[in-house]
C-alpha cells in the first residue's frame, strides 16, 4: 500500500534544509511544513519576514503553508514524512529526549551525509536501531550539488535510495 505523504517535517534550518523546504513547498502535493529550526529567533524572524534570516535569505515561503517552530516534538506529531537535514555532528544531540515511537507511521527521509559521531552509523541505520524505523520506511538523498543551485531549481544531480522502491519514486 502506498503512504500519502501531505504533511511534512524538516528538521534543520541550514542552507540544505532551507533548499529542501523551498522545493517542498513548491509541490501542489504537500499541504503542509513544519520547520524545526533550532533557536527561537530563527522561528520569530521566520514569522516576521518569511524567509531564513542565515540561509538563502533570497527566498521567500508562503506562512499558510509553511510553518516554524522550536519545538521539534511538535513539528513531528502531525508528519506523514520527517525529512532530517541537520549536520552528522548533531543528529544524536537533536534527537535526544523523544520518545523512541516519535517516527511511528512516518516515513523518514535523510538528507544528511557522513555518520552519526556516537555510534559511527550512516544515518538511516541510526535512525532504524534508535527509533525502531523499519528500512523500508526510510529513504535517503544525496548528490553532488549545492543547496542554493537546487532551491533556484538550477540541473541538479540528486539521488534518492530506499530499500522500498515506491518510496524512492
Amino acid at each position: 500500500m502506498k503512504k500519502t505523504i501531505k504533511n511534512i517535517a524538516v528538521v534543520g534550518a541550514g542552507s540544505w534544509a532551507t533548499a529542501i523546504v523551498k522545493i517542498l513547498a513548491d509541490s501542489h502535493q504537500v499541504k503542509r511544513i513544519d520547520w524545526w529550526m533550532r533557536k527561537r529567533e530563527y522561528v520569530n524572524y521566520f514569522e516576521l519576514y518569511a524567509h531564513n534570516a542565515n540561509y538563502l535569505s533570497s527566498i521567500l515561503f508562503d506562512k499558510n503553508k509553511v510553518k516554524a517552530s522550536d519545538d521539534l516534538a511538535e513539528c513531528m506529531e502531525n508528519a506523514d514524512m520527517v525529512v532530517l537535514a541537520v549536520p552528522s555532528a548533531f543528529v544524536k544531540e537533536t534527537l535526544d529526549g523523544l520518545p523512541k515511537n516519535v517516527f511511528e507511521n512516518k516515513v523518514v527521509l535523510t538528507a544528511i551525509k557522513g555518520l552519526v559521531p556516537e555510534s559511527k552509523q550512516i544515518v538511516s541505520d541510526y535512525i532504524h536501531t534508535e527509533f525502531s524505523v523499519k528500512l523500508s520506511d526510510i529513504a535517503c538523498v544525496s548528490g553532488p550539488c549545492h543547496a542554493e543551485e537546487v532551491a533556484r531549481e538550477r540541473l541538479s544531480y540528486l539521488t534518492i535510495a530506499s530499500e522500498n522502491i515506491e518510496l524512492s519514486k
